[in-house]
C-alpha cells in the first residue's frame, strides 16, 4: 500500500540527514535604521524542533475548544516570516487541515463564508487584524510566537503522510475572485505527493555547486501556493532560504545576500526582478552578481521583451515556469536555454496534458489567402489521468481542468504563452483579477454616469479603470468621486489587489478615446495598456 508523502515527512527526514545545515537565513535589523545587522541562520534541527513545539500548542489550544484533528484550520497569515512559516507547518503536523487566508483578502466576512464552505472549526490570525474579528462563529487565535511558551504536554501523531491519497491536506484558494469571492482550492495527499517530485526537480541545485549549499531568497507568501511549492523544493535538498525584509527588496539588499548569506538563486516575479534588470544596466557590480547566479527562475507573468534582450545578451541564467495555484508547474523552459531564441517551454515530465485549438481551423492570412498554423491559438487542458490534475470541484464538466491560458506551439512539443482566453490580469506579483466582473459592476451601479470602461493593470500593484462619459462635458473629479461612492461596496469584498478604491485609479476620457476592435467594437484591453502607458505609470509613481 502507498504511503503519500508530504511537506513534513520530508522535512523530518532532511532534519535527520543535515540537522546543522541552514534552513532559513533571517535578517536582524537595526530599530532606528532597519538596516539588516545580521542574517541569522535557522538550522534544519531547529526548524524541525520549533515546527514540533508549535504543533504541541496548537494541539493543546485547539483540542481544548473542541477542535479535533482533522479538522479544518484557517490561517490568516502573512506568509513571509520565519514564525509563519512554523505556524504552517505546525498545523499540518498537529493533525489539522490549513486552510490559507493570505494578508491580501482583509474581509473577515469573506474569511468565515469560506471557512464555513470547508466546514472549517478554527481560525488563526495575525494580531494585525485583531481589532476587526468579532462576533466569530468559530474559535479564533492569534499566531503567537510559541517559542516563548511553555511546551504543551500533549502527544503529537506519527508523522507518516497518508496511505488515502484521496484525502485533503490542504486548502489554497485561487488567487482571483468569482462571484464576490475567491475558489476553494483543495490538495490531495496524492496529488501533493506528484507535486513534490515537481518540487524536487525545479529546486535541484545544479551539478557545478559540487556539494555547496544552494541559497535562494523567499518568493512571495506561503500562503499563496508559488512560495509553498518553492519550500518544499528547498527542504528536500537541504537548501537554505533567505527571509527577505520586503517582496520588492532593494538592489543593495540582493548583493548583501549573495555578499554575506551565499545567494546562489532567485525565485521572482517578473515585475520586481525588472527592478534589479534595470538597475544592472547601469551597475556593473550589480550585472556581474546577477550574471554570477545558478539560476534565476521566474513565473507567473511574461517578462518584458527588453528585460528578455537584457537576460539572455548578458549570460544571465533564466528559467521560466509557467504554473498556477491550481495545478502548480506545468511547463518549464529546457535548463539550457541560450540557444532557444524563442525561449519555448515544455510540458513537466510525468504529466497528460492537451492543447486544444480554440478556433476549429487556423486563421487565413487575409494578404496571402494562406493558413499560418504558427498562428492557431491553443489552450492548455491538463487531462483528468493527469497526476496533477486538480480537485474535481475545479475541473470542466468534460472531467479536465481547462486552464484558459493560450499558447503558440513553435515546434514540436514547445510552447511559447499567448496570455488568457477571457477577462483576467495578473497583478504585479502574479495574481489574478477577474476584470469583467469589475466593468460589469461599474455598468450596472453607474449606467446613468458611464458610457463604457475597461479595466486595466496586467503587472500592476491593482486595476485601473479607464471610462468614458456617458454624459459629455462632465467634471472628471466629481465623475471619478461618484463612481468610487457607488461601487465602494463591491470592492470591499475583493481581495486587495484586485481593489479600486481610490479616484486616483480611475481615468476619464472623451467618448470615442478608447482603442476599439474594427468589426465588434469592442474596447481593446492590451491596446489600452500600450496608449495610455504613460499615464498609466503616473498613476502608480513608476519612474520613467
Amino acid at each position: 500500500m502507498a504511503v503519500y508523502r508530504t511537506h513534513l515527512t520530508v522535512l523530518e527526514a532532511t532534519a535527520s540527514e543535515h540537522p546543522s545545515a541552514a534552513a532559513f537565513r533571517v535578517p536582524r535589523l537595526e530599530e532606528e535604521t532597519g538596516a539588516v545587522i545580521e542574517w541569522e541562520v535557522v538550522t534544519y534541527s531547529e526548524f524541525w524542533q520549533d515546527v514540533e513545539r508549535f504543533a504541541k500548542y496548537w494541539t493543546h489550544k485547539l483540542t481544548a475548544d473542541g477542535v479535533c484533528p482533522r479538522s479544518v484550520v484557517g490561517l490568516w497569515l502573512g506568509g513571509m516570516t520565519y514564525v509563519d512559516a512554523v505556524h504552517i507547518y505546525s498545523i499540518v503536523r498537529a493533525g489539522y487541515i490549513p486552510q490559507f487566508f493570505s494578508l491580501r483578502l482583509p474581509n473577515p466576512d469573506i474569511i468565515f463564508e469560506l471557512l464555513e464552505k470547508s466546514n472549517g472549526k478554527a481560525l488563526i490570525y495575525d494580531d494585525s487584524y485583531a481589532t476587526v474579528l468579532s462576533h466569530n462563529p468559530v474559535p479564533t487565535y492569534v499566531a503567537t510566537d510559541a517559542r516563548s511558551c511553555p511546551v504543551a504536554d500533549v502527544c503529537l501523531p506519527p508523522n507518516y503522510g497518508s496511505t488515502n491519497g484521496d484525502d485533503t491536506l490542504m486548502i489554497f484558494h485561487t488567487s482571483g475572485s468569482t462571484s464576490g469571492r475567491p475558489k476553494l482550492v483543495p490538495c490531495s495527499y496524492a496529488w501533493w505527493d506528484f507535486t513534490l517530485g515537481k518540487t524536487y526537480a525545479a529546486m535541484k541545485p545544479k551539478a557545478f555547486r559540487n556539494g555547496r549549499q544552494d541559497v535562494t531568497v523567499w518568493m512571495g507568501s506561503l500562503c499563496h501556493f508559488g512560495q509553498t511549492f518553492m519550500l518544499s523544493g528547498m527542504i528536500q535538498h537541504a537548501s537554505c532560504t533567505i527571509q527577505f525584509t520586503k517582496q520588492a527588496f532593494s538592489s543593495e539588499e540582493l548583493i548583501d545576500m549573495i555578499e554575506r548569506c551565499g545567494l546562489s538563486r532567485i525565485n521572482q516575479f517578473p515585475t520586481y526582478l525588472t527592478h534589479h534588470l534595470r538597475n544592472s544596466r547601469r551597475d556593473p557590480k550589480l550585472l556581474a552578481a546577477l550574471q554570477g547566479l545558478d539560476e534565476i527562475l521566474i513565473s507567473g507573468l511574461m517578462m518584458s521583451a527588453e528585460d528578455e534582450d537584457w537576460v539572455y545578451r548578458n549570460g544571465i541564467r533564466l528559467m521560466n515556469c509557467y504554473g498556477s495555484t491550481e495545478v502548480g508547474s506545468m511547463l518549464v523552459s529546457p535548463e539550457d536555454d541560450s540557444q532557444n531564441t524563442v525561449h519555448a517551454l515544455r510540458p513537466v515530465p510525468g504529466t497528460k496534458y492537451a492543447f486544444v485549438p480554440v478556433e476549429p481551423t487556423a486563421p487565413c492570412d487575409p494578404e496571402t489567402g494562406y493558413h499560418n498554423a504558427n498562428a492557431q491559438l491553443l489552450e492548455l487542458v491538463v487531462l483528468a489521468e493527469s497526476p496533477d490534475c486538480p480537485d474535481r470541484s475545479l475541473r470542466h464538466e468534460d472531467g479536465n481542468y481547462h486552464t484558459g491560458d493560450l499558447f503558440l506551439e513553435v515546434a514540436p512539443g514547445q510552447y511559447v504563452y499567448r496570455g488568457r482566453n477571457d477577462d483576467w490580469i495578473k497583478s504585479e506579483n502574479s495574481l489574478r483579477c477577474d476584470t469583467k466582473a469589475i466593468e460589469d459592476n461599474v455598468l450596472m451601479e453607474c449606467g446613468s454616469l458611464v458610457a463604457s470602461c475597461i479595466v486595466v493593470g496586467n503587472g500592476r500593484p491593482s486595476p485601473a479603470l479607464f471610462v468614458e462619459p456617458a454624459v459629455e462635458g462632465v467634471d472628471p473629479e466629481k465623475l471619478k468621486r461618484d463612481i468610487i461612492r457607488r461601487i465602494r461596496p463591491f470592492h470591499t469584498r475583493r481581495y486587495m489587489h484586485e481593489r479600486i478604491v481610490s479616484p486616483q485609479f480611475i481615468l476619464v476620457v472623451p467618448r470615442g478615446t478608447l482603442p476599439r476592435t474594427a468589426t465588434k467594437g469592442n474596447i481593446r484591453r492590451r491596446a489600452v495598456e500600450d496608449a495610455f502607458k504613460a499615464e498609466l505609470d503616473l498613476v502608480y509613481g513608476v519612474a520613467s
